[in-house]
This record gives C-alpha cells, sequence and structure tokens, in this order.
C-alpha cells in the first residue's frame, strides 16, 4: 500500500466521524473493537444504498420476491448448512503476546512490505497451501518468512488450529435449562428454509429468486479496515432457484448483472474486477468475487456463487420435509439448483466513502490557493439531495425557502440551514456530499428565480423558483 494511500483512507474515516457518517461504537465508553455506528448521514447513505439495490432486485425482476427472515434459528439449521462443522478460520497464536491472528491477515500483513514480485509470490503460495488446508506447510512459510508478532516482535507462534466464528448465545430464562443458538453469520439460511412457503404463498415458478438485507454476525479474531470487516455487518442477498444443468448459464447472468448495478453507482470502471476463487466453498460448483479498489488494494464486495443444490439438500435430510418444486414443463420433482448473490451493506458503503472523498486546492482571485473537502457521491444515494439556504435570515428570504422545502421534500431528502455565510453553508455541504444547494436572494423576490449550485463542478445558475423540484429531480435520475 502506497503511504499516500494509507493517508487518504486516514482522512476518510477522520471525515466520516466529523462529518456524522460513521462514528466508533460506544466511544465514551472507549469503543468496542470493529464495531460502528452509522450517524445521520451514514443512515441516509445506507438506506439510499439498500433502496437502491432492493428496488433493483424486486422492482426490475418480475421473478424476484422479498423477506425478512428473523437472525434467530433454529439451531439444527447451522448443522445442516455446514456451519458449526465448518465454518472456521485457520488461526495462530503469538506465546508471548498472547494475541491471535488469522494466518491470511497475517501473512497478507508481512506480504504488504515486500516488493511486489515477493509479495504476488507468496500470497499466491499462501493460497495454495490453505486451499489444501495445510496447515503446517502454513506455520513452515510462516516461519520461513520470519513473521513477527506486531506486539511482542517475536516470532514465537503455536500450530495454526481451526476456530468457529459463530456467536452462541442462549434461549430461554434459565441458563441450565436453555438451548443453545447462534447469531447468523450469514442471511442465507433463512431465504432456503422459507423455499417452499415463498414459492407457494407467492405463487412463483422456477426460476426465480428471493431476496434478504438483513444484519449477520461473525467473531473476526481480526477485524480491521475501518468498516471493511466487522463483526455485526449487513448483507444483501438473493438466493436465485433454477432447474439443475441451467444454474451454470445463470451463474454467468448474474455475475454480469451484479457488475452491471455497481457500474451504475457511477464511479470508474477500472475500479472494479472479477476474482475467481482458488478455492470453492464445499457446496459450489464455480465462485467469483467482484473486488473493488479500495486505498488498501482490490478486496471483495460482493460475491456469486453457484451454490448447486447443497442447502435445500441438507435441509431436506435434516428437517425430514421434502424441498422439492415440480417442474410442470418437465413433468419433474427436483431440488433445485442455486446461484447466490451476496453483497455487503457496509462493504458498499465504504466504496461509496472513500470514491468520493476528494481533496481540491481552488484557485482565488487575489492569487491565493483555497482547499475543499468534497464527497463526490452519486445524487442518486446522496443522503441530502437539495441544501436550501437563504442569503439573510431576514427581509422574507427565510420564509420563502421554508415554502420551496415544503414543496420538496417529499419527493427527496432537503436541508434548510441559514447560519454562517453562504460560503462557509456551501462548504458544510460539500462535505457531507449534497449535490445540489438553492440560494434565496433578493432577486427571488423580484422575479421568482433562485440560483442553483452544482457541488462537483461548483458552477452557478438561475433557475424559476416553481421548477427546482423538477430540476433536481430530473438531475437526480
Amino acid at each position: 500500500m502506497a503511504s499516500n494511500d494509507n493517508n487518504k483512507f486516514q482522512a476518510v474515516i477522520a471525515h466520516a466521524k466529523e462529518y456524522g457518517f460513521v462514528f466508533p461504537s460506544s466511544e465514551i465508553y472507549d469503543g468496542l473493537s470493529a464495531v460502528y455506528d452509522y450517524g445521520p448521514w451514514g443512515s441516509e447513505l445506507k438506506k439510499n444504498i439498500r433502496d437502491y439495490w432492493w428496488k433493483n432486485m424486486t422492482q426490475m425482476h418480475e421473478n424476484i420476491v422479498g423477506i425478512d427472515a428473523a437472525i434467530f434459528m433454529h439451531p439444527t439449521t447451522w448443522k445442516a448448512s455446514g456451519h458449526v462443522d465448518n465454518f472456521s478460520d485457520p488461526m495462530i497464536d503469538n506465546r508471548d503476546s498472547k494475541k491471535r491472528y488469522r494466518v491470511d491477515h497475517l501473512i497478507e500483513g508481512y506480504a504488504e512490505t515486500l516488493p511486489t514480485a515477493e509479495a504476488s509470490a507468496l500470497l499466491t503460495q499462501m493460497d495454495q497451501l490453505l486451499a489444501v488446508e495445510d496447515f503446517s506447510g502454513i506455520k513452515q512459510l510462516i516461519s520461513d518468512n520470519k513473521i513477527k508478532c506486531g506486539v511482542s516482535g517475536t516470532a514465537n507462534w503455536t500450530d495454526v488450529r481451526q476456530f468457529n466464528l459463530m456467536f452462541s448465545t442462549q434461549l430461554g430464562s434459565v441458563a441450565e435449562e436453555s438451548d443453545t443458538i447462534y447469531l447468523r453469520p450469514e442471511t442465507a439460511q433463512g431465504i432456503f428454509v422459507n423455499f417452499l412457503n415463498v414459492q407457494k404463498s407467492a405463487r412463483m415458478k422456477i426460476p426465480f429468486g428471493i431476496a434478504q438485507v438483513g444484519k449477520a454476525f461473525r467473531n473476526e479474531i481480526v477485524a480491521r479496515q475501518f468498516i471493511f470487516r466487522m463483526r455485526e455487518f449487513e448483507q444483501m442477498e438473493m438466493q436465485f432457484f433454477c432447474r439443475p444443468g441451467t444454474e451454470l448459464e445463470w451463474y454467468e447472468y448474474w455475475k454480469q448483472e451484479r457488475l452491471n448495478w455497481h457500474l451504475s453507482l457511477g464511479f470508474d470502471k477500472s475500479k472494479y474486477r472479477f476474482h475467481d476463487h482458488v478455492k470453492l466453498a464445499h457446496y459450489a460448483n464455480a465462485a467469483v468475487d467482484i473486488e473493488f479498489e479500495f486505498p488498501f488494494g482490490f478486496k471483495e464486495v460482493e460475491g456469486i456463487h453457484s451454490r448447486t443444490d447443497y442447502d435445500l439438500r441438507r435441509h431436506q435430510e435434516f428437517s425430514g420435509k421434502k424441498l422439492q418444486y415440480f417442474d410442470p414443463e418437465i413433468n419433474k420433482n427436483y431440488i433445485p439448483f442455486v446461484v447466490e448473490t451476496s453483497i455487503g451493506l457496509d462493504r458498499t458503503c465504504l466504496v461509496v466513502l472513500s470514491e468520493s472523498y476528494t481533496e481540491e486546492i481552488i484557485p482565488k482571485e487575489n492569487g491565493t490557493k483555497d482547499t475543499r473537502v468534497v464527497m463526490k457521491i452519486p445524487p442518486k444515494i446522496a443522503p441530502i439531495k437539495l441544501a436550501i439556504l437563504p442569503l439573510l435570515k431576514k427581509d422574507g428570504l427565510p420564509e420563502i425557502g421554508r415554502d420551496i422545502m415544503k414543496v420538496c421534500r417529499e419527493e427527496f431528502y432537503c436541508f434548510y440551514e441559514e447560519k454562517d455565510a453562504i460560503g462557509k453553508r456551501y462548504r458544510r455541504m460539500d462535505a457531507i456530499g449534497t449535490p445540489f444547494c438553492i440560494t434565496i436572494d433578493h432577486q427571488t423576490k423580484e422575479d421568482e428565480t433562485v440560483t442553483i449550485r452544482y457541488r462537483d463542478s461548483m458552477e452557478q445558475e438561475r433557475i424559476p423558483m416553481a421548477r427546482v423540484k423538477e430540476i433536481v429531480k430530473e438531475k437526480i435520475k
């Protein structure tokens, strides 16, 4: 990672806190590691991304419907899905610092200090060893490269072991009599166990999809990079049920469809790439990540997986209930195959924050220079769409501003402010990513026009007051 990229990432984190996007959780108690709260503008941004995805999935596809499944599920769900036995990460402990590391994170951190060719060779070797679960080989790799603990500075490592990442809790009022249940580590299983409920109640014919947005929880030993990897996070998933034998066609379809959705946000195509999995999960016959180039490098934001019939078959086996579909076109019963699209909502927020954050130097008329920090958030998902700024707090200008606010706020999120000089107010709106500001001045009273200012170019023009809502709506689209 180049130092300037690291500097930019730290600036994004500081800006997110200062301007109400993301706060460390429980900060007055010194926070909780890898847990974050979304502030006023972060929660709006998150909602806008969630709504944009939901509309694209359910409203724009006739054969996809949504559900909202509970976080708590019957514990046998996780036995059937394989999470009880398989949902673990290889970890290693430093005996001197007592600090635990995920081995891939430990090696990746060391690789960042190496020249590109050496780093690439090391990571390739690591991927190959992890693919065959050669944990003694991984330990040898750490030893050969003299990788040390960042806390103790020693290489006194334990053997590599697997640790389950699920949070467990008790269901029931008396601990001794209670059953152990889990906080879900993914949202997909809530869709699979409701497959027949949805298919029958919504009268769905294969191929069809079920979409869901919801919280998931993973006891990440090393959670890092701000909101990129957290212990409590939100997923936007769609499971697409199809006829066996057609799954790889649908996999290719959803692979391209999902990339198109990311590109529709408005960021540079060169920032995205596909990364095929070296090691397939036990349930998959094809898997790819859509990666985005964050300030700390290319990392996954979405996974597309062809999950075969693994999930429904396992739930049928463990529940004793038939999870089959009768296909009238071929007059046959079968367990459908599944293609999954799974995107991290928090990671997508981080895509927007890190890619929108811009520092600009602006020449002034007297020959000096000014700087501005602007969040160039795509207007369709910006927290605030329009700021309404009367030039003065008197002469009837605030009243005109309030009238415009009443007309516009039913259509999109508006913000009204009359405090401070207009230049300062513009800068504040730039810093939270508001794409359009309108200023009401004395000319407004004469000819019923206002000045609209565009965030990215800082250009200004007079428009009719009566057309503000229409013009902003058009430009958001």
